[in-house]
C-alpha cells in the first residue's frame, strides 16, 4: 500500500523527462519512456489490487503531507484506495497503457512525438491523482490537469488554425463547467467545513436536511461541473470537435480518462447525491437525453472518428441514466467495458486512417475487410460491445445492468429511453462498419503491421467479449447495499438483445446493397432537413454562437479601445493642457507680464464689484 504514490509519480517523472528532453531523444528512447512509465503505473497499479484484496478490501488512506493550511482551512495531500478507486486506477493506467503503445506505433514520423508523450504521460498523472484524491480539492487539481492536457492534445497539430479552435473550445466549454464544480466545492466547505468526501458523507445527514435548497443548488454545481468534463447536455459540443487530436488521443479521452471523469465524480459523491433526490433524478434525464440526442446525431455522420465520439457522448449518457436511477454497480460496470470496447474502436479507427492514408471520410472508403482483415475482426467485436449484442460481447452484460437497474428501481421511462438508444447504437454501429468494410472499394489501402499495432488491439478485443464481463469490481463497501432482485431480468435481456439484432439487421438491409433507399430518403425535402439538423448535432453550436459567442465578441468589439481606461486619460490630458498653457505664459518677456499683471488686477476689481 505504501507504494500507491507511484501510480502518479511514475507517468509525472516520465513528463518532466520528456518536458525537459527539449525532442534531442529518438523516438525509440521518447516511446520507452513514455509506454514504460505508464506500463510501471500499471504494474504497481497491480500489486496494490493484490495487496487490497489480500487485506480483505479495506479502504486503505495515505496522507503524503499537508497540501495547505489557512486557519480551519486544511487540506492534506491524501491519497484512499477503495473498490471504486481501484477500479479506476486500473482502466486508467491498464488501458492508458495500451493506448501508449499503439501510439508508439501511430505517431511514427510525427513532428513531436516526445512532446505527444510528454502531454499524455502528465494526462494519466492528472487523472490518477484525481481518481486516488480523498477530498475534493485534491482532486479538483487533477481535473484542472486533465483540462489542460485535454487542451494540449487536442491541439497538438497546432499548425492548422482549425485545431487550435477545437482545442480553445474544448477548454473553455469544461471550464464553465469547472466553474459550477467550484461553486459547490465553496457550498459544501461552507456548509459542513470540510471537502474529504469520507467526512462529508458523515457530516451532510447530521447538519443538513435532506432535499432543502442548500444540498440541492450544491449538488446542482457539482452535477454542472460533472456535464462539462463528460460532456453531457448542455456542455457536449467540445467532445465531436475533440476529433482534432490525434487518434489516440480521441482514445484516451473518450475510452479510459477524461470524459469518464464527472462519471466518477457523482459516483463518488452519491451520499451527498442522495440527499437531492431532485438533482439526482435530473442526472438520470440529462444522461436519458443526450444518449438518445447523440444517437440521432451519429446516424449522419460521414467523419469515422465523429460517429465513434458521438457513440461516447451516447455511452456516456447511460451511465449517467444509471446514476440516476441509483444503479451505481452497473455505471461503474459500463465504465468499465466501455473502456475496453471504445479504445478498441478508436484505435481500430487509427489503424483504418493509416491503412487509407489518412482519409477520414466513411463514404470514400469501403471493401477493407479484404486489405486489413485483422482491423476488420476488432472493428467487428468492438462494434459488436458498442451495439450490446447478446451473450457474446462485454456492453450487453454492462448495458442489461443499467437498463434492469433503471427498471427495477421504477424508472421505466429511462429503462425506455435505454432501450432506444440501443437500437440507435446498433443502427449507426453497423453503419459504420458495413460501409467501411463492405461494398465497393474505393480507396487503395495497404496492410498495417507491427507488435505494437496489433497487441493492444488483440488484447482490447479480447476485453470486449464477455471475458472483460467476468471481470468483478469491488464495489461492494462503496454503494449503499442493493435491493434490486433478479427475479424477471431475462425477459428484459432478452428484449434489449431482440432490439440490438433488430438494429443491426435494418442496418444490413440498408447499408450493405446499393443504399438506394437511404439515398431517396436523403433526397426528399424532410429527409435533407434533418440530416442537416442532426449533422450539426442538433444545432447547439449555432445556437451558443447566437446566445453566447456573438454577444461576447459584440462587448469586446465595443470595448476594444477600453473606453473605461480613456475615461481616467482624459484627465491626465486635462492636466498636461493645463500644464501647456501655464507653460507658454513663462517666456521671459516683461511686456507680457506687466499685461499679464494688469489683466489680473482688472479680473479681481471685476470680481470684487460683483460680489
Amino acid at each position: 500500500m505504501n507504494i500507491l504514490y507511484l501510480t502518479f509519480v511514475l507517468p509525472l517523472l516520465g513528463f518532466l523527462l520528456l518536458a525537459f528532453s527539449g525532442g534531442r531523444w529518438s523516438e525509440n528512447v521518447s516511446a520507452w519512456i513514455g509506454t514504460g512509465a505508464v506500463g510501471l503505473s500499471a504494474l504497481v497499479t497491480l500489486w496494490v489490487g493484490i495487496d487490497f484484496f489480500a487485506h480483505g478490501q479495506e479502504t486503505e488512506v495515505l496522507t503524503l503531507w499537508t497540501w495547505m493550511s489557512a486557519g480551519n482551512f486544511t487540506i492534506p495531500f491524501t491519497l484512499v484506495l477503495d473498490g471504486l478507486s481501484l477500479t479506476m486506477l486500473g482502466v486508467i493506467t491498464g488501458v492508458g497503457f495500451l493506448i501508449h503503445m499503439y501510439a508508439s506505433w501511430y505517431m511514427r514520423g510525427e513532428e513531436g512525438y516526445s512532446r505527444f508523450f510528454a502531454y499524455t504521460n502528465l494526462f494519466i498523472a492528472s487523472m490518477v491523482v484525481l481518481v486516488l484524491a480523498d477530498n475534493m480539492m485534491l482532486m479538483y487539481m487533477g481535473w484542472e490537469g486533465v483540462g489542460l492536457c485535454s487542451y494540449l492534445l487536442i491541439g497538438f497539430y497546432y499548425n492548422n488554425p482549425a485545431n487550435g479552435a477545437a482545442a480553445m473550445k474544448a477548454f473553455i466549454v469544461t471550464r464553465i463547467g469547472d466553474v459550477f464544480l467550484a461553486i459547490g466545492m465553496f457550498i459544501l466547505f461552507d456548509q459542513l467545513g470540510t471537502l474529504s468526501f469520507r467526512e462529508m458523507a458523515v457530516l451532510a445527514p447530521e447538519q443538513l436536511t435532506a432535499g432543502s435548497s442548500i444540498i440541492n443548488w450544491a449538488m446542482l454545481m457539482v452535477l454542472g461541473g460533472a456535464v462539462g468534463k463528460s460532456a453531457q447536455l448542455p456542455l457536449q459540443t467540445w467532445l465531436a470537435d475533440a476529433m482534432a487530436g490525434p487518434t489516440p488521443v480521441s482514445a484516451l479521452i473518450h475510452a479510459a480518462t477524461m470524459v469518464t471523469a464527472g462519471v466518477y465524480l457523482v459516483a463518488r459523491s452519491h451520499a451527498l447525491f442522495l440527499m437531492a433526490p431532485d438533482i439526482l433524478e435530473l442526472v438520470g434525464i440529462v444522461g436519458a437525453v443526450t444518449l438518445v440526442l447523440a444517437g440521432f446525431a451519429a446516424l449522419v455522420q460521414t467523419d469515422i472518428k465523429r460517429i465513434l465520439a458521438y457513440s461516447t457522448m451516447s455511452q456516456i449518457g447511460y451511465m449517467f441514466l444509471a446514476l440516476g436511477a441509483q444503479a451505481w454497480d452497473g455505471a461503474i460496470f459500463h465504465l468499465m467495458t466501455h473502456a475496453f470496447f471504445k479504445a478498441l474502436l478508436f484505435l481500430s479507427a487509427g489503424s483504418v486512417i493509416i491503412a487509407c492514408h489518412h482519409e477520414q471520410n466513411i463514404f470514400k472508403m469501403g471493401g477493407l475487410r479484404k486489405k486489413i482483415p485483422f482491423v476488420y475482426a476488432c472493428f467487428l467485436i468492438g462494434g459488436g460491445a458498442l451495439a450490446a449484442l447478446p451473450l457474446l460481447t462485454a456492453g450487453f452484460f454492462s448495458k442489461d445492468e443499467i437498463l434492469w437497474g433503471a427498471y427495477a428501481n421504477g424508472h421505466f421511462n429511462l429503462m425506455l429511453a435505454g432501450l432506444i438508444g440501443a437500437f440507435f447504437t446498433s443502427l449507426y454501429t453497423f453503419r459504420l462498419i458495413f460501409i467501411v468494410f463492405h461494398g465497393e472499394t474505393k480507396t487503395e489501402a495497404h496492410q498495417v503491421k507491427g507488435f505494437t499495432h496489433t497487441f493492444p488491439l488483440a488484447v482490447l478485443a479480447l476485453l470486449s467479449t464477455f471475458i472483460g464481463a467476468l471481470i468483478t469490481q469491488p464495489l461492494g463497501d462503496v454503494f449503499p447495499e442493493s435491493t434490486v432482485t433478479h427475479e424477471g431480468k431475462y425477459v428484459l435481456e432478452i428484449l434489449s438483445g431482440v432490439v440490438a439484432i433488430v438494429g443491426v439487421a435494418i442496418a444490413a438491409w440498408l447499408y450493405l446493397k446499393q443504399r438506394q433507399l437511404v439515398s431517396q430518403v436523403a433526397n426528399t425535402k424532410t429527409g435533407r432537413f434533418f440530416s442537416t439538423w442532426w449533422f450539426h448535432a442538433w444545432g447547439f453550436d449555432a445556437l451558443y454562437e447566437v446566445l453566447f459567442v456573438k454577444p461576447y465578441k459584440g462587448a469586446a468589439w465595443l470595448i476594444q479601445n477600453d473606453p473605461v481606461n480613456q475615461f481616467f486619460n482624459l484627465f491626465g490630458c486635462l492636466f498636461k493642457g493645463a500644464n501647456k498653457g501655464l507653460s507658454f505664459s513663462e517666456n521671459g518677456l516683461a511686456r507680457w507680464y506687466a499685461a499679464s499683471l494688469g489683466l489680473g488686477a482688472v479680473l479681481v476689481i471685476a470680481l470684487l464689484l460683483l460680489v
